[in-house]
């Protein structure tokens, strides 16, 4: 009877252990279900591409300024120019005098270096018995580039004993005679005499009957023939 029990109680004891064996994976489970991964982060945001910004126009450019025929330049002479001292061909220069103003622009500002030539140069006893000395402007230097000009031929001339003439050739314009004087005033004998009665075209430096002898510093007026274009950059 007591080994009964015994061989009982011992599979009892068999059956709650194999009982407890067969539990022991149930509590292994996967804990992935009550532990969910993270959401995944979204990305972020991105504003849309703006468009790029229009191009700059360029500021219109100025229109050019028209210096007109008929207008007077008046030239400072950079060396002495006469009737001996000089020959036809010769090349001579100065600075304008003042400057030429169109519409309130400077077209050519006062200073700037002009180039000229002597048209004709006949010293006294050479014709007719007096001297005579013509010159013109060819060319005015704008912003470092020498531009040509057309300009009316200034003529001078003395016959005989004291009589002195200043005329204008070219196509019989009856402005841009010849201005004598000296910068600073007062110097060189004859300078700035009225030329002709009355007429108060222009004036010349004269020492008695000898040649014509227009020294440095003297001024000048030359007209233009032709109008000047003059572009601004």
């Amino acid at each position: 009877m007591r080994s009964r029990l015994t061989v009982l109680a011992l599979g009892l004891y068999l059956l709650f252990v194999l009982l407890a064996c067969s539990k022991k994976p149930d509590q292994t489970t996967d804990t992935s279900a009550a532990n969910p991964a993270p959401a995944a982060t979204p990305p972020p945001q991105t504003e849309p591409a703006q468009p790029p910004p229009p191009p700059m126009q360029a500021a219109p450019k100025p229109e050019p300024i028209i210096v007109p025929a008929g207008t007077t330049i008046t030239v400072r002479l950079s060396q002495a120019v006469g009737s001996k001292i000089s020959q036809a061909g010769q090349s001579f220069s100065g600075t304008a005098a003042n400057a030429i103003v169109i519409g309130g622009r400077t077209a050519i500002p006062a200073g700037t270096t002009v180039t000229g030539t002597v048209v004709d140069a006949k010293p006294l006893g050479r014709f007719a018995g007096g001297a005579s000395l013509s010159l013109k402007l060819t060319s005015i230097n704008l912003r470092g580039t020498d531009r040509a000009v057309e300009t009316a031929t200034v003529t001078q001339t003395a016959k005989g004993k004291g009589k002195r003439t200043a005329v204008l050739a070219g196509g019989g314009a009856a402005v841009g005679a010849l201005i004598g004087g000296l910068a600073g005033g007062g110097k060189g004998a004859g300078i700035g005499a009225l030329a002709g009665g009355g007429a108060g075209t222009g004036g010349a430096a004269f020492t008695g009957n000898k040649d014509i002898v227009l020294p440095a510093e003297s001024a000048l007026s030359f007209t233009l023939e032709q109008p000047l274009e003059i572009k601004e950059r």
